[in-house]
């Protein structure tokens, strides 16, 4: 018998003849008591020469226990499963051996569960594309929505403030002119730059005016101007709708019977693409402008001379394309920062997230739409 003594709480191991140990606790088991000289004790009996087959408790003389003592059997059971030693809990309290039933329970950790079986091909596919499913689900819903709530709007039924709408044809249209104007500047002197560098080789300095019009008017201008205003409107969209959702705004709306969509999202998608084709339209001349800054100083070329040839080289199809272009980009950047501000978590952290899944998301869309129409445009010949 070898037993353990901390002022207030006592441990005796008590070997049987049939080869049982018994463990006796008693006294006072509390957490500023530690228990590990006693966990050694019993660890050295389970290794010696002798080790028990069978382990039991005798805890009748406990006078009062906390989780120090669930730790302490713990232990205990950890060392006799590694073992392979039977325990026998039928000494201990009764609440103790409730909670200990509970913890053995719980689900074990990653590092205890057995490893899994690696899916074949073919169901890592089936996998892949049920995810791709279920992500694309919530996106096409809110689409749906915002359909719904625009078809409510043409029948007069959809409810959202005349002050907002006017307020965000400002802020997507007057307040974008000055970013919208630098880029598209800058756009069509690197582009009439370019091209001067390669036509003067050729001699052929006033075929500048034509590469710089036909590109700014049929892919650069509403190309810029799209991803000017995924970076500067859908951002803020994402991030006004989300800090709202954060703030219990939105909650608050569907509350009183209000759609969000309705009263959030098209006072913000109408306004950006209507304001979307009249920005393209003006990137287009600052960008002709910009390539005229070149080939007047650059290739000495008169600006009535330049202008009147950009002017010749654009065909009306090539315009109307570049306008429906802008038109398209506009509902795309519109619905992605909607969709992301709409769907933001309720933190700090969540609206910084939404506000970069929007802009990102806003530029994929407009770069993708972009090839698809130069496939469809080439097809048709426009």
């Amino acid at each position: 018998m070898r037993s353990t003594d901390s002022s207030t709480r006592q441990m005796a191991v008590v070997r049987g003849a049939d080869g049982e140990m018994v463990i006796r606790l008693a006294g006072v088991w509390r957490l500023h008591h530690g228990f590990g000289a006693e966990v050694e004790d019993i660890r050295r009996a389970l290794t010696g020469a002798t080790a028990p087959s069978r382990v039991s408790f005798d805890a009748s003389r406990i006078q009062s226990w906390d989780s120090s003592l669930l730790a302490f059997l713990d232990e205990i059971a950890e060392l006799c499963r590694a073992r392979s030693v039977a325990i026998d809990q039928a000494g201990l309290p009764q609440g103790a051996r409730r909670l200990l039933e509970l913890a053995a329970g719980a689900p074990v950790s990653a590092a205890q569960m057995p490893p899994q079986r690696v899916p074949s091909f073919l169901e890592r596919v089936g996998l892949a594309v049920i995810g791709m499913g279920a992500a694309l689900e919530a996106p096409l819903a809110f689409v749906g929505e915002v359909s719904a709530a625009f078809g409510r709007m043409l029948r007069a039924r959809a409810r959202f403030r005349g002050a907002d709408f006017l307020e965000m044809i400002r802020a997507c249209g007057i307040d974008a002119l000055g970013i919208v104007a630098l880029i598209s500047f800058l756009s069509g002197t690197i582009l009439a730059f370019m091209g001067a560098v390669q036509l003067q080789q050729f001699g052929a300095q006033i075929y500048v005016a034509n590469l710089v019009a036909i590109a700014m008017v049929r892919e650069m201008g509403p190309m810029m101007t799209a991803v000017i205003m995924a970076g500067r409107t859908g951002a803020s969209f994402a991030a006004q709708l989300g800090t709202m959702k954060v703030r219990q705004e939105v909650e608050a709306l569907e509350t009183m019977g209000i759609s969000p969509i309705e009263f959030l999202v098209l006072p913000r998608l109408i306004p950006l693409v209507l304001m979307m084709p009249l920005l393209a339209l003006y990137a287009d001349f600052i960008g002709v402008f910009g390539g005229a800054a070149i080939g007047v100083s650059m290739l000495h070329l008169s600006l009535t001379t330049y202008l009147i040839t950009s002017a010749h080289s654009i065909w009306p199809m090539t315009f109307v394309g570049g306008m429906f272009k802008s038109f398209i980009y506009g509902i795309l950047i519109g619905l992605a920062g909607c969709y992301q501000g709409i769907r933001c978590g309720n933190s700090a952290a969540a609206v910084g997230q939404a506000t970069t899944a929007a802009v990102v998301n806003g530029i994929v869309l407009v770069v993708v739409a972009c090839g698809i129409f130069a496939m469809v445009f080439n097809v048709l010949n426009i």
